[in-house]
């Protein structure tokens, strides 16, 4: 999968910044752990960082065309991350074309592409992946980034050009950086949301999905290569389902090529599962087997209290299923010591390098991620099917649905989480949260495409998809990128294919709901892969450790920060509120919703120290 940094600025000569420039590249080890390479000219130097998929023996990095420009450098030189998923098919047309290959890898693929068709190479990959291509003809960078934003980029521009990187550390690596937030940023982090372009470090920015950027002389300029559009769906239910199965018996398949181990995560939820049933069919067509991984806690099966959003254990469902398909599972079980071990916490925060989390979820991610990199480099999952396929409560209820905010916020604040409650209100209106979050809602509503003759049910449908496909898909796609290459693992979602995003969105909700069930297509399409109590199992989330003793050690530290004079968050946190979730952890446990805020609370002061963040324009700082 890789990991990608770079600078470019038109007044240095960058051959005599090697040591930044590797400073850079090494700060994407975990992300590629296979090989480093760095390549140098005036205005501009590319850094990588190589985990071997594809091609191990080959594909060295930047990759550097043969054809020469001007000054008889390269014609052009790319660094890359990710996956093309189509380019046998590409590598075959462009070998008609007259292009010559020296290697079997889908990065000399890309390149020879950009040089057949110049920007708008974009258009023809499939696969998920971001990388940053120098054209010495234009003096020119170019950075893409996949259409669902699946693979991450950062940059940050500069009065003479900018910095680039798979993750903020590579760009913060270089003294032209500043880690800063202001009352945006701050805003960002406190609501959980991931506002398409925005960081939470002041002055850099995310390639958005399904968007290009162009550094030149004349400045930095963006361009959208790919959005959700709003089509008549003229299928009927039977076409639909059909349809449905046929992309995801092409799609699973054609993301299942590695020269390395592959495995499929199974959590025994209708996603996974699926995902899981064709990979094992696609494995057992060849006569090899498939390796299946779930996560659980101890004693979680024995003890489980079922709640609204887990009614079942995930355990019995997910040996029910590799039982079925016939594969050779592993139940990683993780304790509340591991979870809470200093050293896995400073881990997963040097991963996200952002102040967002899952609270024990993103631990327990971190923790399986690194058992399964044991046997594997590549994985399956099941990410993104609820939200192409309308999973979440939020597409049934009817308040989260009149909801004139983001639906998950405000199921979040019914239940708890709401970023409001720890600070004191003058922290909390200095910021001017409520009208923050008005305004992303408004401006995320406005890029909703619109269908004329479209019903209220359906309209509000769509808004909801989009919003989910845009606002809360992202986080989740970085949680699992982030955790999987912090251990060098590549996690691969063939739900997030822009083939089946771009049809299942504009199916009707009435055909979506058909039989009542939440996702009924994709059950519909999965009936012959499943066994029955599988294929009617309600949405679990994932799972959650359930052990009042967690919540207890973990609201130490929160307590701490709101006694420690030197805590960043300090001058902003109520007393009286950290004391109310103080006294019920002491009684009982901590709900899921409030058990997020607290990390979530935990994990900003962290950020803030670890990262020594200068809040600048905050109310209350210096």
């Amino acid at each position: 999968m890789c990991g990608i940094t770079g600078w470019v600025d038109y007044t240095r000569d960058l051959t005599t910044q090697s040591p930044v420039v590797d400073a850079m590249t090494d700060t994407l080890a975990a992300r590629g752990p296979d090989a480093r390479g760095v390549w140098l000219d005036t205005h501009v130097a590319l850094g990588h960082r190589r985990l071997a998929v594809i091609d191990l023996e080959h594909g060295t990095q930047p990759m550097r065309t043969p054809e020469r420009g001007p000054g008889d450098l390269p014609r052009a030189v790319i660094t890359y991350g990710g996956e093309i998923y189509n380019f046998p098919e590409l590598r075959s047309e462009l070998a008609l074309r007259g292009h010559r290959f020296t290697t079997r890898s889908d990065t000399e693929v890309a390149l020879r592409a950009y040089l057949e068709w110049g920007e708008g190479f974009v258009h023809r990959l499939n696969g998920i992946y971001s990388l940053a291509l120098w054209d010495t003809a234009r003096d020119e960078l170019l950075l893409v980034r996949d259409r669902l934003g699946v693979k991450p980029l950062f940059y940050y521009p500069t009065p003479d050009g900018v910095l680039f990187g798979s993750e903020p550390k590579a760009i913060l690596a270089n003294p032209l950086a500043r880690a800063e937030a202001g009352p945006e940023e701050l805003c960002d982090a406190l609501l959980f949301l991931r506002t398409p372009g925005r960081v939470p470090f002041r002055g850099m920015r995310e390639v958005k999905p399904g968007h290009l950027v162009r550094v030149g002389r004349g400045g930095i300029t963006e361009e959208r290569y790919w959005a959700l559009e709003a089509r008549p769906h003229t299928d009927d239910l039977q076409t639909t389902v059909a349809t449905v199965r046929e992309l995801l018996d092409d799609i699973v398949p054609g993301q299942m090529v590695a020269d390395v181990p592959l495995v499929s995560l199974l959590s025994g939820g209708l996603d996974s599962s699926t995902i899981t049933a064709l990979a094992a069919r696609t494995r057992a067509a060849t006569g090899a087997g498939l390796s299946t991984f779930s996560v659980d806690f101890t004693g979680h099966t024995e003890n489980f209290r079922a709640d609204a959003i887990r009614p079942t254990p995930d355990g019995p469902y997910a040996r029910a299923v590799a039982e079925h398909v016939g594969s050779d599972h592993h139940a990683i079980v993780l304790d509340r010591a591991r979870l809470l071990d200093p050293a896995v916490r400073r881990s997963v925060l040097g991963a996200w390098d952002l102040p967002f989390n899952f609270a024990d979820l993103d631990v327990s991610l971190h923790l399986l991620f690194a058992a399964v990199r044991e046997h594997a480099t590549v994985a399956l999952s099941g990410e993104g099917a609820d939200e192409v396929f309308g999973g979440y409560l939020w597409f049934s209820d009817p308040a989260a649905r009149r909801a004139e905010t983001f639906p998950w916020l405000k199921l979040g604040a019914h239940r708890g989480l709401d970023p409001r409650s720890l600070f004191h209100p003058w922290f909390v209106d200095g910021l001017d949260l409520g009208e923050y979050e008005a305004d992303l809602y408004r401006t995320a509503l406005a890029e909703v495409p619109r269908l004329e003759g479209e019903n209220a049910e359906d309209r509000r449908t769509r808004e909801l998809s989009h919003l989910t496909l845009t606002r809360w898909l992202p986080i989740l796609l970085d949680k699992k990128d982030r955790m999987g290459m912090s251990v060098g693992l590549e996690g691969r979602v063939p739900f997030c294919d822009h083939r089946l995003v771009e049809y299942v969105f504009n199916v009707p909700w009435a055909m979506k709901t058909f039989s009542g069930e939440e996702k009924s297509l994709l059950r519909a399409a999965a009936a012959d892969l499943l066994p029955e109590p599988v294929l009617r199992r309600k949405k679990a989330a994932y799972p959650s450790i359930q052990d009042p003793a967690y919540d207890r050690a973990l609201i130490t530290g929160l307590t701490a920060a709101a006694g420690d004079g030197s805590a960043p968050l300090n001058p902003f946190l109520a007393g009286e509120a950290v004391r109310r979730l103080t006294a019920k952890t002491s009684g009982g446990s901590l709900s899921e919703f409030e058990r997020i805020l607290v990390e979530s609370t935990v994990r900003l002061d962290d950020w803030l120290r670890t990262y020594q963040v200068e809040l600048t324009g905050v109310k209350g700082t210096n």
